[in-house]
């Protein structure tokens, strides 16, 4: 369950845990997003610096941002000077209009801001037909600080190096690097329990996670699941589902089979290997139909 308190006033603060020091984490449950969780799906959190505090996604709406930005407030008086947003899928930005009063500034791979003129619409729409009342304030806060490949923040004693990847999970994927712990947060690059989702390029996407691991970090923060003492494992989990994926996608399309048949059968062997199997599989296979269909 997701550890909130909902009340007539909104939810109390976010249970956080700190996962190295000054670095805290909400882990999501792994569900699909609904009003009872309000789209707490996704692992977020922040980093606290000498100077200044800087968030990394903010959850699927603005309850759970308001949650969030009271969890950090708990921690730390420090202004928030930056708010991060790792990719455009709903579930990690809808939460970033809590924050827009404290004037930070929002940063996001230099493709975020047409990834969400794109979508936004289609986001936002899905977002009040399924959570109803509790998308209220939701809204898509777009970044005016933009990372072609690296860049560092500040944050006073603790400097954050963020990087921006070739289209992998998506085509605007961030990193974020704390030095002074050796934490790296991937966000959606690493899906731990649940089904990993291509909603990029299913090739790219190996590629990036081969470059991932010759970074050798302390730790990884998952977009989903929890934290593992081995995260070479998680990422080679994840790397088997892929490749059966590429390799059965391959196959059907050698075979001259459809993209419903391929659909059907492509990734069964894997069902009871992950969460949420039934909801994502079905459109990752489509997707890497798609990709490798004029594949030379």
């Amino acid at each position: 369950m997701l550890p909130l308190a909902l009340a007539a006033g909104g939810p109390g603060p976010l249970e956080m845990r700190e996962v190295a020091p000054g670095i805290f984490l909400h882990p999501g449950v792994q569900e699909d997003m609904t009003p009872q969780n309000l789209g707490g799906i996704a692992n977020i959190g922040f980093v606290v610096g000498e100077k200044c505090v800087a968030v990394i996604d903010t959850g699927g709406t603005k309850a759970l941002g308001d949650a969030l930005r009271q969890a950090l407030r708990s921690r730390t008086d420090k202004p928030i000077c930056y708010v991060v947003n790792s990719h455009v899928h709903p579930d990690h930005i809808f939460g970033s209009a809590a924050f827009t009063g404290d004037g930070p500034t929002f940063v996001g791979h230099h493709k975020l801001p047409a990834a969400m003129a794109a979508r936004g619409r289609v986001y936002t729409a899905a977002l009040q037909r399924n959570l109803g009342e509790e998308a209220a304030g939701s809204r898509i806060i777009p970044p005016t600080l933009l990372v072609r490949d690296t860049l560092e923040l500040d944050l006073g004693g603790r400097t954050l190096e963020l990087k921006a990847w070739p289209t992998a999970h998506t085509d605007n994927d961030l990193t974020v690097f704390d030095r002074q712990t050796g934490t790296l947060w991937v966000a959606d690059l690493l899906f731990v329990g649940h089904l990993p989702v291509v909603d990029g390029s299913i090739r790219g996407w190996l590629q990036v996670m081969d470059e991932i691991k010759r970074l050798a970090p302390e730790r990884v923060v998952a977009g989903h699941g929890p934290i593992q003492s081995s995260w070479q494992e998680a990422f080679d989990r994840q790397e088997a589902y892929l490749r059966v994926i590429l390799a059965g996608t391959r196959a059907a399309l050698k075979d001259r089979r459809s993209i419903q048949e391929a659909v059907a059968t492509v990734g069964e062997s894997e069902r009871d290997k992950w969460l949420l199997f039934d909801l994502f599989n079905k459109r990752n296979v489509t997707a890497v139909y798609s990709e490798l269909e004029w594949e030379d």
